[in-house]
């Protein structure tokens, strides 16, 4: 590490309390790191991956309503892995799409338009595992409980919107606001679960993933009606980057998280 330091003339990590932080220089040159490691560790672990041998770790990157639906695949992924050093999951705001490229999180998990792809950074791929619907969620209480759900009826009610800064805005919205006008988002949150929760309290509509919907706890005694417009494709994809491939191991989740669910 010292000769790092003076060949590259930066500290490369700094200690803060109990833990070493990288350097901003450090996480600049991250992805080109990452590329060599991944290649050194395609050469040196050459063969057939043993997963039963594996003590090395893990690490996934979703939202947590995402979780849900990922949960029993990575609790056998768990079980197929007993000498596994840690298996880590990290919230999807905390490790995205910078964090892929810079190796610090190994697969992202997450719901997009299908004509929205999660990233147009050419390092990373993405692959569809699941295809879902959209519809709109309401609190046993809501006015509209009996009547059919009106693209009118939609716009006359406040809704929960879904925030996030890597995505562009969603084709569903896009497509609405061009065609009938906008809706009035009142709160904003980061997760289907959070905007279930707030769902069951107020007459606010929520508008996400069917697949979704039919699963978490959270929306159990919720509603759940069509949309009255189009919306497009949506599904959950796995995202990664490329460079990771070269590692037996990441071969071999990669795999497992693929698996034969694609297009269920």
């Amino acid at each position: 590490m010292s000769q790092l330091r003076e060949q590259l003339n930066d500290e490369l990590f700094y200690r803060d309390g109990s833990q070493l932080v990288p350097t901003p220089f450090a996480l600049s040159i991250a992805p080109q790191i990452h590329k060599i490691l991944a290649s050194m560790n395609g050469i040196l672990h050459q063969g057939d991956f043993k997963p039963e041998a594996f003590t090395g770790s893990i690490s996934l990157s979703m939202r947590e309503s995402t979780f849900e639906l990922f949960a029993a695949k990575i609790g056998e992924i768990c079980m197929q892995l007993p000498k596994a050093n840690q298996i880590k999951v990290y919230a999807k705001e905390q490790m995205s799409f910078d964090a892929l490229i810079r190796g610090q999180v190994d697969f992202m998990l997450l719901p997009h338009d299908i004509s929205q792809p999660p990233t147009k950074n050419h390092e990373l791929v993405w692959q569809q595992v699941f295809s879902d619907e959209m519809i709109c969620l309401m609190s046993p209480n809501h006015p509209l409980v009996n009547q059919s759900l009106s693209v009118e009826a939609y716009l006359a009610h406040q809704h929960i919107g879904i925030h996030d800064k890597d995505l562009s805005e969603p084709f569903f919205e896009q497509n609405l606001k061009q065609q009938y006008g906008e809706r009035h988002v009142a709160i904003s949150v980061s997760d289907f679960g959070s905007a279930a929760v707030m769902c069951h309290q107020s007459n606010y509509l929520l508008t996400c993933s069917k697949m979704w919907a039919n699963r978490a706890f959270q929306a159990k005694g919720l509603l759940q009606k069509p949309l009255p417009f189009e919306y497009g494709k949506v599904a959950y994809s796995l995202v990664w980057n490329q460079a990771s491939l070269n590692d037996p191991a990441l071969q071999w989740l990669h795999s497992q998280l693929l698996g034969n669910s694609e297009h269920h």
